[in-house]
């Protein structure tokens, strides 16, 4: 059983117990056999080990960002379900009720989600729809894992969101860029992290969003 601790070794500061990682396996090999019908994730991933790191760990570590006293947590661009299914396996570990709700247009996508939910038994709420359209919706954290640019999602979360706690975006190696540029036109209270799988990634947990006029 020390393999799987091995695995996630980057997840060691987590404290994740065995029983999530164990869900993780079994989510990537849902993954995988997904990936044979419908494009989820890039073949070269699919069959690699750094499937691990590059989509569960990648994930999983925004956890300490969650609003865990939330009654609903948004993923808004679910697509495979990173990080919207990997948060919900976590959830469901730490004995709590809050229920996932996962964005997505696709249909085919939609349905991969809701298999892999019934299989891991997992609180979510598949939404097949176009999340700029949804109107007037409550979240406790929201989370965009690569989706659209980061001032894009702040517009959607003032106009499509009534109320939320926080919004946990992921940052690619023009990062420093996007978020000086993005601060120009936007004001919001943010706490960056460093990525753990990704040299020059970092993660923000952004609030208190307002557009500059």
């Amino acid at each position: 059983m020390e393999e799987i601790f091995k695995k996630y070794s980057l997840l060691k500061d987590q404290n994740v117990p065995r029983e999530t990682l164990i869900e993780f396996e079994l989510f990537i090999s849902m993954l995988q056999q997904g990936n044979d019908k419908i494009n989820i994730i890039s073949k070269e991933t699919a069959k690699n080990e750094v499937i691990r790191d590059r989509h569960i760990v990648d994930s999983a570590q925004i956890i300490e960002f969650v609003d865990l006293n939330s009654n609903i947590i948004t993923d808004i661009g679910s697509g495979g379900g990173m990080p919207g299914i990997i948060i919900s396996i976590m959830i469901k570990n730490k004995k709590n009720s809050a229920k996932l709700h996962l964005y997505e247009k696709s249909h085919h996508k939609c349905s991969f989600l809701r298999k892999v939910s019934r299989n891991l038994k997992l609180n979510t709420e598949v939404i097949q729809e176009n999340i700029f359209e949804a109107q007037n919706l409550d979240s406790g954290t929201i989370m965009a894992r690569a989706f659209k640019p980061l001032p894009i999602i702040l517009e959607l979360v003032c106009k499509n969101f009534s109320s939320y706690k926080n919004l946990i975006v992921f940052m690619g190696k023009n990062g420093e860029k996007v978020l000086e540029e993005t601060l120009i036109n936007w004001n919001f209270d943010f706490e960056k992290k460093k990525s753990i799988t990704s040299e020059d990634s970092f993660l923000l947990n952004i609030k208190n969003i307002k557009k500059k006029h």
